[in-house]
């Protein structure tokens, strides 16, 4: 008995000593990503411009570039990315289909549609994007949860609803373009998701919410867990599982609503991240969920990075860079992993 006792502990210390590892790979790749998007752009900068810029102060053109122009794009790009991978993680549980993403629900079909709204109809109204494009992404959660409800929540019925509720929001997106066709080239570049532009502003408006989000999603790594195991099984373990469904799709919608507004639509990040999570640090939300918001920062700081040099002078959003990338490897994933949490 000691023997297995000892088998145990040593199992445990093992994987306790590789998600460390992991950690510490992510966070360090993480830091020389920023680093990296400092330095390069349409001008290069060497490091030590780039620290004396963070630090001492340097040369004014150097200092206005690194501190206003891409330092808050990069973090802006570590916050959305974090939020897009947690909220995908969170809604895999929720349903329990590791082809789960914020899409699903129809957050980013409602959150498109009602930042669309005001940026081709009610233009004068520009200020209140992000605050629309959140509450369109909540009502379109809502609706789902509405049309999934029939005693009791399932899955399947969510993600029913949810290919529903985006069909049509999707056609008034669709309809909006065309009929307002004269304006549609003004935001092309949110439609594709994009850093482009972006400021300190877009960062405190940001950071508050994602602060909030994450704090919210840390408290919920237990329920998310027995959501995991069924609803049978969760509800055995105390868990009212649908109010745990609504409580962590909402959360989700919260994080991915908030994110489109400030960027626009930028997909697959909550699709791949929360895959490649499970397989470096195993399926247990606890250590799941931090290692998911780290690989979300860093694949979407490396998208930008690629989109705004890859074809320099010309800067594509960073959106066509995900789905270019995230759609291939997305089915190269498909053919490696068997099982969901294997």
């Amino acid at each position: 008995m000691s023997a297995q006792n000892a088998a145990v502990n040593m199992n445990l210390k093992s994987r306790s000593i590789k998600r460390i590892i992991v950690y510490i790979v992510e966070i360090v790749l993480l830091i020389t990503l920023v680093l990296v998007s400092l330095r390069f752009g349409s001008v290069n900068y060497s490091l030590k411009q780039i620290i004396d810029a963070l630090t001492i102060g340097s040369d004014f053109t150097v200092r206005t570039i690194i501190l206003n122009i891409r330092l808050p794009r990069t973090i802006l790009a570590v916050f959305v990315g974090a939020n897009l991978a947690i909220s995908g993680a969170l809604l895999q549980s929720v349903l329990r289909n590791p082809l789960a993403s914020p899409g699903v629900i129809g957050v980013t079909s409602g959150a498109s549609l009602a930042a669309i709204i005001i940026m081709l109809v009610f233009p004068e109204l520009t200020a209140l994007v992000p605050f629309v494009a959140f509450l369109g992404g909540m009502i379109a959660t809502f609706l789902v949860f509405i049309l999934s409800w029939r005693q009791g929540i399932s899955a399947v019925r969510i993600v029913l609803a949810g290919v529903a509720i985006n069909a049509i929001l999707g056609g008034g997106t669709s309809m909006l373009s065309v009929l307002y066709s004269d304006r549609i080239q003004g935001i092309l570049m949110w439609v594709n998701g994009s850093l482009a532009g972006k400021s300190w502003n877009q960062v405190e408006i940001l950071l508050p919410y994602t602060v909030i989000g994450l704090i919210i999603a840390v408290f919920e790594t237990g329920v998310a867990n027995a959501l995991q195991l069924g609803d049978d099984t969760a509800k055995n373990l105390g868990v009212r599982v649908n109010l745990a469904r609504v409580i962590l799709s909402m959360t989700a919608a919260f994080l991915t609503g908030i994110s489109v507004a400030v960027v626009g639509l930028i997909g697959f990040i909550g699709l791949i991240v929360p895959h490649i999570s499970r397989l470096l640090v195993g399926s247990d939300y606890r250590f799941m969920l931090p290692s998911s918001a780290i690989l979300g920062a860093n694949l979407l700081v490396l998208a930008d990075m690629v989109a705004r040099t890859a074809f320099s002078p010309i800067e594509l959003p960073v959106g066509i860079i995900m789905a270019l990338v995230g759609g291939p490897f997305f089915l190269y994933l498909l053919r490696k992993v068997r099982g969901y949490g294997s």
